[in-house]
Protein backbone atom coordinates (compact mmCIF):
# COMPACT_ATOMS: atom_id res chain seq x y z
CA UNK A 1 0.00 0.00 0.00
CA UNK A 2 0.99 3.65 -0.42
CA UNK A 3 0.20 6.68 1.12
CA UNK A 4 -2.40 7.90 -1.46
CA UNK A 5 -4.46 5.39 -0.08
CA UNK A 6 -4.17 5.33 3.90
CA UNK A 7 -7.35 7.26 4.02
CA UNK A 8 -10.65 7.34 6.11
CA UNK A 9 -12.90 9.51 5.00
CA UNK A 10 -14.50 8.84 1.92
CA UNK A 11 -13.36 5.02 1.84
CA UNK A 12 -15.12 1.89 1.72
CA UNK A 13 -14.12 -1.62 2.56
CA UNK A 14 -16.15 -4.81 1.25
CA UNK A 15 -16.14 -8.17 2.93
CA UNK A 16 -15.37 -10.85 0.20
CA UNK A 17 -16.50 -14.31 1.41
CA UNK A 18 -14.85 -17.12 -0.71
CA UNK A 19 -17.59 -20.41 -1.59
CA UNK A 20 -17.35 -22.61 -4.32
CA UNK A 21 -20.86 -21.69 -5.91
CA UNK A 22 -21.28 -20.73 -9.16
CA UNK A 23 -19.13 -22.16 -12.14
CA UNK A 24 -16.70 -20.87 -14.91
CA UNK A 25 -16.58 -19.70 -18.26
CA UNK A 26 -13.18 -18.53 -19.66
CA UNK A 27 -12.56 -15.59 -22.71
CA UNK A 28 -9.36 -16.39 -23.94
CA UNK A 29 -6.70 -15.34 -26.54
CA UNK A 30 -6.88 -11.95 -28.68
CA UNK A 31 -10.18 -10.55 -28.21
CA UNK A 32 -12.43 -8.28 -30.19
CA UNK A 33 -15.68 -6.30 -29.28
CA UNK A 34 -17.28 -9.09 -31.70
CA UNK A 35 -16.06 -11.78 -29.80
CA UNK A 36 -17.67 -10.56 -26.68
CA UNK A 37 -20.75 -9.96 -27.71
CA UNK A 38 -21.21 -13.48 -29.38
CA UNK A 39 -19.49 -15.27 -26.86
CA UNK A 40 -21.69 -12.95 -23.84
CA UNK A 41 -20.36 -11.89 -20.00
CA UNK A 42 -20.96 -13.18 -17.34
CA UNK A 43 -21.63 -9.96 -15.13
CA UNK A 44 -24.51 -7.73 -14.78
CA UNK A 45 -23.35 -4.87 -16.53
CA UNK A 46 -23.88 -5.97 -20.08
CA UNK A 47 -24.91 -2.48 -20.90
CA UNK A 48 -22.19 -0.63 -19.01
CA UNK A 49 -19.98 0.76 -21.32
CA UNK A 50 -18.07 3.01 -18.73
CA UNK A 51 -16.78 -0.07 -16.58
CA UNK A 52 -13.04 -0.63 -16.87
CA UNK A 53 -10.26 -2.47 -15.53
CA UNK A 54 -6.64 -2.01 -14.69
CA UNK A 55 -4.13 -4.37 -14.24
CA UNK A 56 -1.12 -3.06 -12.06
CA UNK A 57 1.96 -5.12 -13.34
CA UNK A 58 4.74 -2.79 -12.78
CA UNK A 59 6.32 -4.22 -9.30
CA UNK A 60 9.76 -5.19 -8.72
CA UNK A 61 8.67 -8.22 -6.62
CA UNK A 62 12.04 -7.96 -4.70
CA UNK A 63 10.65 -9.66 -1.48
CA UNK A 64 10.24 -12.73 -3.73
CA UNK A 65 13.00 -12.75 -6.03
CA UNK A 66 14.72 -15.82 -4.18
CA UNK A 67 11.63 -17.91 -4.91
CA UNK A 68 10.61 -16.79 -8.23
CA UNK A 69 15.10 -17.05 -9.28
CA UNK A 70 14.66 -20.25 -8.29
CA UNK A 71 11.44 -21.32 -10.33
CA UNK A 72 12.25 -19.37 -13.60
CA UNK A 73 16.48 -19.04 -13.18
CA UNK A 74 16.33 -15.45 -13.53
CA UNK A 75 15.34 -12.31 -11.62
CA UNK A 76 11.91 -11.83 -12.31
CA UNK A 77 9.12 -10.24 -10.50
CA UNK A 78 6.58 -12.93 -9.58
CA UNK A 79 3.40 -11.96 -11.62
CA UNK A 80 5.51 -12.96 -14.59
CA UNK A 81 6.35 -16.05 -12.87
CA UNK A 82 4.53 -19.91 -12.70
CA UNK A 83 4.57 -19.60 -9.14
CA UNK A 84 1.63 -22.19 -8.79
CA UNK A 85 0.40 -24.12 -12.51
CA UNK A 86 1.30 -23.72 -15.54
CA UNK A 87 -0.14 -19.72 -16.16
CA UNK A 88 2.00 -17.09 -14.72
CA UNK A 89 0.26 -14.65 -12.35
CA UNK A 90 -0.42 -12.37 -14.80
CA UNK A 91 -1.59 -14.30 -17.39
CA UNK A 92 -3.82 -15.50 -15.04
CA UNK A 93 -5.13 -11.76 -13.71
CA UNK A 94 -5.88 -10.86 -17.40
CA UNK A 95 -7.71 -14.27 -17.80
CA UNK A 96 -9.59 -13.47 -14.79
CA UNK A 97 -10.63 -9.71 -15.66
CA UNK A 98 -11.23 -11.14 -19.46
CA UNK A 99 -14.48 -12.24 -17.56
CA UNK A 100 -15.78 -9.14 -16.65
CA UNK A 101 -14.91 -6.76 -19.27
CA UNK A 102 -14.02 -6.49 -22.52
CA UNK A 103 -10.24 -5.35 -24.06
CA UNK A 104 -10.67 -2.18 -24.76
CA UNK A 105 -11.78 -1.01 -21.80
CA UNK A 106 -8.61 -3.32 -19.85
CA UNK A 107 -5.45 -1.49 -19.76
CA UNK A 108 -1.97 -3.32 -18.05
CA UNK A 109 0.31 -1.04 -16.16
CA UNK A 110 4.25 -2.14 -16.57
CA UNK A 111 8.02 -1.27 -16.36
CA UNK A 112 10.32 -0.72 -19.27
CA UNK A 113 13.06 -2.51 -17.29
CA UNK A 114 10.37 -5.94 -17.03
CA UNK A 115 9.71 -6.01 -20.49
CA UNK A 116 12.03 -9.03 -21.47
CA UNK A 117 10.08 -10.90 -19.00
CA UNK A 118 6.37 -9.34 -20.28
CA UNK A 119 7.20 -9.43 -24.18
CA UNK A 120 5.70 -12.56 -24.85
CA UNK A 121 2.71 -12.60 -22.46
CA UNK A 122 1.25 -9.64 -23.68
CA UNK A 123 2.23 -9.56 -27.33
CA UNK A 124 -1.69 -10.26 -28.06
CA UNK A 125 -2.46 -7.02 -26.05
CA UNK A 126 -3.14 -3.89 -28.28
CA UNK A 127 -0.02 -1.32 -27.75
CA UNK A 128 -3.20 1.29 -27.12
CA UNK A 129 -3.83 -0.97 -23.68
CA UNK A 130 -0.18 -1.02 -22.62
CA UNK A 131 1.23 1.49 -19.95
CA UNK A 132 4.77 1.63 -20.08
CA UNK A 133 6.42 2.90 -16.83
CA UNK A 134 9.58 4.40 -17.60
CA UNK A 135 10.71 3.57 -14.18
CA UNK A 136 9.02 2.22 -11.49
CA UNK A 137 8.42 4.49 -8.33
CA UNK A 138 5.96 3.02 -6.79
CA UNK A 139 1.75 1.83 -6.64
CA UNK A 140 0.21 5.29 -6.21
CA UNK A 141 2.02 6.87 -9.67
CA UNK A 142 0.94 3.70 -11.03
CA UNK A 143 -2.63 4.61 -10.41
CA UNK A 144 -2.20 8.14 -10.88
CA UNK A 145 -0.76 7.20 -14.47
CA UNK A 146 -3.83 5.26 -15.35
CA UNK A 147 -6.31 7.22 -14.10
CA UNK A 148 -5.26 9.94 -16.25
CA UNK A 149 -5.56 8.05 -19.31
CA UNK A 150 -9.35 6.81 -18.56
CA UNK A 151 -10.30 10.18 -17.30
CA UNK A 152 -8.80 11.46 -21.05
CA UNK A 153 -10.99 8.65 -22.47
CA UNK A 154 -14.02 8.32 -20.38
CA UNK A 155 -14.89 10.82 -17.88
CA UNK A 156 -17.58 8.82 -16.60
CA UNK A 157 -15.68 5.75 -16.11
CA UNK A 158 -16.26 3.24 -13.19
CA UNK A 159 -12.38 2.03 -12.55
CA UNK A 160 -11.37 -1.75 -11.00
CA UNK A 161 -7.55 -2.27 -9.87
CA UNK A 162 -6.23 -5.32 -10.18
CA UNK A 163 -2.99 -6.79 -8.61
CA UNK A 164 -1.24 -8.82 -10.58
CA UNK A 165 0.89 -10.85 -8.51
CA UNK A 166 -1.88 -12.37 -6.31
CA UNK A 167 -2.93 -16.47 -6.59
CA UNK A 168 -6.84 -16.64 -6.32
CA UNK A 169 -8.52 -19.87 -6.01
CA UNK A 170 -12.18 -19.05 -6.05
CA UNK A 171 -12.07 -16.94 -9.75
CA UNK A 172 -16.21 -17.54 -10.02
CA UNK A 173 -17.06 -16.11 -6.80
CA UNK A 174 -14.54 -12.84 -6.81
CA UNK A 175 -15.93 -11.89 -9.98
CA UNK A 176 -19.85 -12.23 -8.35
CA UNK A 177 -17.92 -9.96 -5.75
CA UNK A 178 -16.20 -7.79 -8.25
CA UNK A 179 -19.67 -7.33 -10.06
CA UNK A 180 -21.26 -6.15 -7.06
CA UNK A 181 -18.58 -3.62 -6.05
CA UNK A 182 -19.02 -2.10 -9.66
CA UNK A 183 -23.14 -1.62 -8.67
CA UNK A 184 -22.14 -0.46 -5.60
CA UNK A 185 -19.59 1.78 -6.53
CA UNK A 186 -22.03 3.37 -9.66
CA UNK A 187 -24.60 4.34 -6.28
CA UNK A 188 -21.50 5.92 -4.34
CA UNK A 189 -20.16 8.34 -6.54
CA UNK A 190 -17.42 10.07 -3.97
CA UNK A 191 -16.21 6.95 -2.45
CA UNK A 192 -14.00 3.96 -3.07
CA UNK A 193 -14.69 0.25 -2.47
CA UNK A 194 -11.58 -1.69 -1.28
CA UNK A 195 -12.39 -5.54 -1.36
CA UNK A 196 -11.10 -7.29 1.76
CA UNK A 197 -10.59 -10.73 2.09
CA UNK A 198 -11.91 -13.36 5.50
CA UNK A 199 -8.62 -14.38 7.06
CA UNK A 200 -7.88 -18.06 7.23
CA UNK A 201 -4.82 -17.49 9.63
CA UNK A 202 -2.72 -14.61 11.43
CA UNK A 203 -0.58 -13.93 8.35
CA UNK A 204 1.52 -11.41 8.63
CA UNK A 205 2.86 -10.95 5.25
CA UNK A 206 -0.28 -9.45 4.26
CA UNK A 207 -1.73 -5.98 4.62
CA UNK A 208 -5.09 -5.99 7.07
CA UNK A 209 -7.97 -3.73 7.37
CA UNK A 210 -9.61 -3.13 10.51
CA UNK A 211 -13.16 -2.34 9.89
CA UNK A 212 -15.27 0.72 11.13
CA UNK A 213 -18.83 1.09 11.09
CA UNK A 214 -21.29 -0.76 8.58
CA UNK A 215 -22.31 1.29 5.99
CA UNK A 216 -25.62 -1.20 4.19
CA UNK A 217 -25.30 -4.43 2.65
CA UNK A 218 -25.93 -8.10 3.31
CA UNK A 219 -24.23 -10.09 5.62
CA UNK A 220 -22.38 -11.56 2.60
CA UNK A 221 -22.07 -8.60 0.90
CA UNK A 222 -21.53 -5.87 4.04
CA UNK A 223 -19.98 -2.78 3.24
CA UNK A 224 -18.19 -0.58 6.05
CA UNK A 225 -15.79 2.37 6.50
CA UNK A 226 -12.43 1.53 7.15
CA UNK A 227 -10.78 2.57 10.62
CA UNK A 228 -7.38 1.24 9.55
CA UNK A 229 -4.65 -0.05 8.03
CA UNK A 230 -2.08 -2.46 9.18
CA UNK A 231 0.99 -3.50 7.07
CA UNK A 232 2.83 -6.81 7.69
CA UNK A 233 1.58 -6.99 11.58
CA UNK A 234 3.45 -9.00 14.25
CA UNK A 235 2.53 -12.63 14.57
CA UNK A 236 0.88 -11.77 17.71
CA UNK A 237 -0.79 -8.65 16.22
CA UNK A 238 -1.87 -10.38 13.29
CA UNK A 239 -3.52 -12.90 15.82
CA UNK A 240 -5.47 -9.85 17.58
CA UNK A 241 -6.89 -8.42 13.74
CA UNK A 242 -8.00 -11.99 13.25
CA UNK A 243 -9.92 -12.46 16.29
CA UNK A 244 -11.31 -8.88 16.30
CA UNK A 245 -12.45 -9.45 12.54
CA UNK A 246 -10.65 -7.46 10.60
CA UNK A 247 -9.67 -8.64 7.02
CA UNK A 248 -7.02 -9.41 4.50
CA UNK A 249 -6.72 -6.36 2.44
CA UNK A 250 -6.85 -7.56 -1.17
CA UNK A 251 -5.85 -4.24 -2.92
CA UNK A 252 -8.56 -4.44 -5.30
CA UNK A 253 -10.02 -1.37 -5.45
CA UNK A 254 -13.75 -0.09 -7.39
CA UNK A 255 -14.74 3.48 -8.20
CA UNK A 256 -15.52 6.57 -10.41
CA UNK A 257 -12.35 7.86 -12.06
CA UNK A 258 -13.00 10.86 -10.13
CA UNK A 259 -13.32 9.31 -7.51
CA UNK A 260 -9.75 8.03 -7.06
CA UNK A 261 -8.08 11.32 -8.48
CA UNK A 262 -9.89 13.36 -5.14
CA UNK A 263 -8.21 10.53 -3.66
CA UNK A 264 -4.73 10.81 -4.72
CA UNK A 265 -5.21 14.91 -4.88
CA UNK A 266 -6.05 14.88 -0.89
CA UNK A 267 -3.57 12.22 0.34
CA UNK A 268 -0.50 13.40 -1.90
CA UNK A 269 -0.89 16.80 -3.58
CA UNK A 270 2.10 17.41 -5.05
CA UNK A 271 2.61 13.99 -7.05
CA UNK A 272 -0.94 14.82 -8.08
CA UNK A 273 0.32 18.31 -8.97
CA UNK A 274 2.95 17.50 -10.81
CA UNK A 275 0.92 14.58 -13.04
CA UNK A 276 -1.92 17.61 -13.88
CA UNK A 277 1.00 20.20 -15.28
CA UNK A 278 0.36 18.13 -18.48
CA UNK A 279 -2.58 18.49 -20.43
CA UNK A 280 -1.68 16.83 -23.40
CA UNK A 281 -4.16 14.10 -25.10
CA UNK A 282 -2.52 10.62 -23.02
CA UNK A 283 -2.55 8.51 -26.44
CA UNK A 284 -0.04 6.60 -27.32
CA UNK A 285 1.74 8.92 -29.58
CA UNK A 286 2.38 10.54 -25.85
CA UNK A 287 4.35 8.84 -24.39
CA UNK A 288 7.28 10.29 -24.35
CA UNK A 289 5.37 13.83 -23.00
CA UNK A 290 4.49 11.26 -19.59
CA UNK A 291 7.82 9.76 -19.78
CA UNK A 292 8.91 13.52 -19.24
CA UNK A 293 6.87 13.91 -16.54
CA UNK A 294 7.90 10.73 -14.40
CA UNK A 295 11.77 11.98 -15.19
CA UNK A 296 11.04 15.68 -14.09
CA UNK A 297 8.58 15.25 -11.22
CA UNK A 298 8.59 11.85 -10.16
CA UNK A 299 12.31 10.62 -9.64
CA UNK A 300 12.43 13.55 -6.75
CA UNK A 301 9.00 12.83 -4.96
CA UNK A 302 9.42 10.72 -1.84
CA UNK A 303 7.42 7.44 -1.71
Amino acid sequence: MTVAFHLRVGYLCKILRLSKRGDARFITGPYSIKDIERGGRLNDHRDSYHNWGVILAGGDGRRLLPLTRWIAGDNRPKQFCCVLGSETLLRQTRRRVAELLPPQRILIVLTKAHESFYGDQVDDVSPFSLLIQPDNRGTAPAILYSLMRIKHLDPNALVAFFPSDHYIGEDVVLRRHIDSAFRQASSHPNTVLLLGMSPDNPEVDYGWIQPGAPICGTIEEAIFHVDRFWEKPSQSLACHLMSAGCLWNSFIMVGWVQAFLNLIRDAVPALFRSFYQTKASLGPSDQISLNDLYYTFIHGFPL
